[in-house]
């Protein structure tokens, strides 16, 4: 690896980084007025369309499925999601909002619209079209490659 490519991907990481954290404010800015942390209405949003396993929801959302469970677990004790039968899975029980959890993210919508329009406003259409672009391409390519290898581990021939 050249240095310009360490470079490069140092930066896209330290910028990803910066990103994920101006996400995460605006995301609880949009959230609070509706009851909801940017965390909650990350997994809400994932089952609103159709419930899913704790671990599918996951998945989808690149974290661990034991902080899935456990934002999983606090929705439904407050009433804003339930766990639901999983045909395909009898141990594994699906998570979908309730009609109280349904409302809460109502709720979240019109600013979402806002601020989305705000953005495509300042980034302009084919610009916020290439970053989406560039972004999931990256996602999908780091999801197909193998993790960095341990230079200290020990090579599989035993080496």
């Amino acid at each position: 690896m050249s240095h310009e490519e360490q470079d490069r991907l140092s930066r896209t990481a330290l910028t990803v980084f910066r990103l994920n954290g101006q996400f995460l404010s605006v995301a609880e800015g949009l959230a609070r007025p509706a009851g909801l942390t940017a965390a909650w209405w990350q997994v809400l949003g994932a089952v609103v369309g159709d419930p899913l396993p704790v671990s599918g929801i996951a998945r989808a959302m690149g974290i661990s499925r034991q902080a899935v469970q456990r934002i999983a677990d606090l929705l439904v004790d407050k009433g804003l999601a339930e766990y639901a039968a999983n045909p395909a899975h009898r141990r594994a029980k699906l998570l979908r909002p309730t009609p109280r959890g349904r409302a809460a993210m109502a709720r979240i919508n019109p600013g979402h619209a806002e601020f989305a329009a705000r953005l495509a406003s300042e980034l302009g259409p084919e610009e916020s079209a290439e970053t989406v672009r560039v972004l999931e391409r990256l996602s999908r390519v780091l999801d197909a490659m193998d993790p960095p290898r341990d230079p200290g581990a020990p090579t599989p021939s035993g080496g």
